[in-house]
């Protein structure tokens, strides 16, 4: 049972068959929005704890979502603490740690110690896992439902959500509690003015896959250079993800050829890639950066990358995701108050440290100085870039790799 019984405030709503494919008369205590594994973490979260959820989610699974395909130490201690990982984690191929690359033949390798490892899985594969675990916990699951935007009350504050009907209506959902996990572009934190894109850095990924990549390892890979950087991760069936990140709006035009030529360029990957195929139509995400204002507002918790995107060449994006979303469960079951107080308070406690860790990384990538400055520290003392890699994979400390230890 809840300790707070939230669902004390709400009322009901018929959607109807017409609608969004929910017939009865139905109440809810927390509408999820978004079912990738924020808000997939959420709802199984809240729905232990005894609430009444539904999570909706505007595409059907199994889908497609550009991302690295790797979770790393720290997200996946989470989701094993959580008990989310025996569906997927024995077709997952084990990471061993990260080889990062720089100019000027900068290379650094580094092997988690310890017996700590990563997982390098397909995104829809998580995905659907993390979205059957949820409806296994009790959550109720929606596909193919668009959110329009949050339902406000005259004083501001969130009391459900606006869906979009099959029929062409909007669909008024009430709840006492929303969670918005549904992606850098929330349709129910952008109105609000919780997100905003700062105006720098403004970068694009294109992500795609390849096959006959030479040289694989079980190792992920980044190939840091100034402007631009590239992740290339290996998969359990033998493939490559491939993503590049780089500067300006030019990802749009041909996202191809700027992905091809970024790996010709670059004398790591040339020759890895005289013989590969790419056997996926690239996609493309930008711009990027995403800064939350708040953890969420009065009736509205945020999650995910809804809560503020995190910079992909640090691998921790994931990892910020499904501990936020379990700090938004907490929030929610603690008690009498406001959950986004109280959820602002858990990810400052939590995420301060890391917060400055990612926009030193976006400010330095940004900056080809930088990207140099950082290459030679990195060939005069490796150790630090080790360390470095250690932090943002969440390895224990007792775990960290030590000189010359990777």
């Amino acid at each position: 049972m809840l300790v707070w019984r939230f669902w004390k405030l709400g009322v009901g709503s018929s959607l109807g068959v017409g609608s969004c494919g929910i017939e009865e008369l139905t109440l809810f205590d927390v509408i999820v929005c978004g079912a990738g594994p924020a808000g997939s973490v959420a709802a199984t979260v809240l729905a232990r704890g005894g609430a009444r959820v539904l999570m909706v989610d505007r595409t059907r699974f199994p889908r497609h979502k550009l991302c690295g395909d790797t979770i790393n130490p720290g997200a996946l201690a989470v989701l094993r603490r959580l008990g989310l990982t025996a569906a997927f984690e024995s077709a997952a191929l084990p990471i061993d740690g990260m080889i990062v690359t720089g100019e000027d033949g900068v290379r650094v390798h580094c092997a988690y110690e310890g017996g700590t490892r990563g997982l390098a899985l397909l995104r829809h594969d998580l995905d659907g896992a993390l979205a059957a675990a949820a409806v296994a916990a009790g959550a109720r699951f929606e596909e193919g439902v668009l959110v329009r935007g949050p339902l406000l009350e005259d004083r501001g504050r969130v009391r459900g959500v606006i869906l979009a009907g099959r029929d062409g209506r909007d669909i008024r959902v009430p709840a006492p509690l929303v969670v918005a996990a549904d992606g850098r572009r929330s349709r129910v934190a952008m109105p609000l003015g919780l997100l905003r894109h700062p105006r720098r850095p403004r970068r694009w990924a294109i992500g795609a896959y390849f096959e006959g990549v030479a040289g694989m390892t079980a190792f992920g890979e980044m190939h840091v250079r100034s402007g631009r950087y590239i992740g290339v991760a290996p998969l359990p069936s033998g493939a490559a993800n491939v993503c590049l990140v780089v500067a300006g709006d030019a990802a749009i035009a041909d996202p191809a050829r700027l992905l091809l030529d970024a790996i010709g360029r670059e004398p790591e990957l040339r020759d890895r890639f005289a013989s590969a195929r790419m056997t996926s139509v690239p996609s493309v995400l930008g711009p990027l950066a995403v800064d939350a204002a708040a953890a969420g507002a009065p009736g509205l918790l945020l999650a995910g990358d809804a809560a503020g995107f995190i910079d992909p060449m640090t691998g921790d994006g994931l990892r910020f995701a499904v501990r936020g979303a379990e700090l938004a469960g907490v929030a929610a079951l603690a008690g009498p108050g406001e959950p986004h107080a109280r959820l602002g308070q858990l990810r400052r406690r939590e995420f301060s440290r890391k917060w400055r860790f990612n926009r030193a990384v976006r400010a330095l990538v940004d900056h080809g100085v930088s990207v140099a400055v950082a290459g030679r520290v990195a060939r005069a003392a490796p150790w630090i870039l080790r360390r470095a890699i250690a932090f943002a994979g969440d390895v224990p400390a007792s775990r960290a790799p030590r000189e010359p230890g990777c």
